[in-house]
């Protein structure tokens, strides 16, 4: 991990001063809790898609076997595999945690401890699209390595909790994001989201799934809304709602005066 040799000065700046304000002075946030911002030099980019090409070649003559980063891409490498765990992470424990701390505290940005990392690849004779999901983390770090391609544009359709997770998207829930290399997304796991169909050209993606032990126990035992769902949040100002107005109806009945 040769931090200033890999990361965008911007990114350092922000995370050597490690204060919020730091970090929204690089960062756009087009939906809530989505925020972008450059993080990678084109040159290790160029790196790490070089050592995942020698990785896949040598796979290729040896026949090797290989797990696929998940079941629903059926083409890229999980980085683990060959090497890159270490530095994935302190790329997560140095770089990824003390953002998530400040912005995803609530899903345990604060206690992120393991992380699956992989890259994934679209285009001609790869994966072409990804449909709607969510991902089996508390925080997702989705970097565009490269390389020259047309499409494969992002949407993301707000947050939810397994109990919500194919409920419908309000109006302000919906972002489109196209991709820019050595470009970084980062958001929560639950965010729903997909992939656009890459029309031309061939891109590769760095993803990093970020988790937290100490989160996945606790929630085991919520019983209530989730702070950070959107319907558990609407279905919980829909019930005070309710509740004001009965207590105004009943209080208005005592004192003899119609209802409104």
């Amino acid at each position: 991990m040769h931090a200033s040799n890999f990361f965008a000065p911007s990114f350092l700046k922000a995370i050597n001063e490690n204060k919020e304000e730091s970090f929204r002075s690089i960062m756009a946030e087009p939906t809530q809790g989505v925020f972008t911002f450059e993080m990678l030099q084109p040159h290790f980019c160029e790196l790490l898609l070089s050592e995942v090409e020698n990785f896949e070649k040598w796979v290729h003559e040896t026949k090797f076997r290989i797990m696929r980063p998940n079941t629903m891409n059926k083409f890229g490498a999980v980085l683990d595999d060959f090497g890159l765990e270490t530095m994935l992470g302190k790329l997560m424990e140095d770089f990824i945690r003390p953002i998530s701390k400040v912005f995803f505290s609530d899903v345990g940005g604060s206690t992120l401890d393991s992380h699956h990392g992989f890259v994934v690849e679209y285009g001609i004779n790869r994966d072409v699209e990804l449909g709607f999901h969510v991902d089996d983390s508390e925080v997702t770090l989705n970097v565009c390595l490269g390389k020259q391609f047309s499409g494969g544009d992002l949407f993301f359709r707000g947050v939810r909790c397994d109990k919500h997770v194919n409920t419908e998207t309000q109006s302000d829930e919906i972002l489109d994001y196209s991709h820019v290399p050595g470009r970084a997304v980062l958001h929560r796991g639950r965010h729903r989201h997909g992939a656009r169909a890459t029309t031309s050209g061939h891109r590769v993606n760095l993803l990093l799934w970020c988790r937290s032990s100490v989160f996945r126990e606790l929630r085991k035992y919520q019983k209530d809304f989730s702070s950070w769902c959107g319907e558990c949040q609407r279905e919980k100002k829909e019930r005070q709602r309710v509740s004001i107005a009965a207590t105004k109806q009943e209080l208005l009945k005592r004192e003899g005066k119609p209802a409104t």
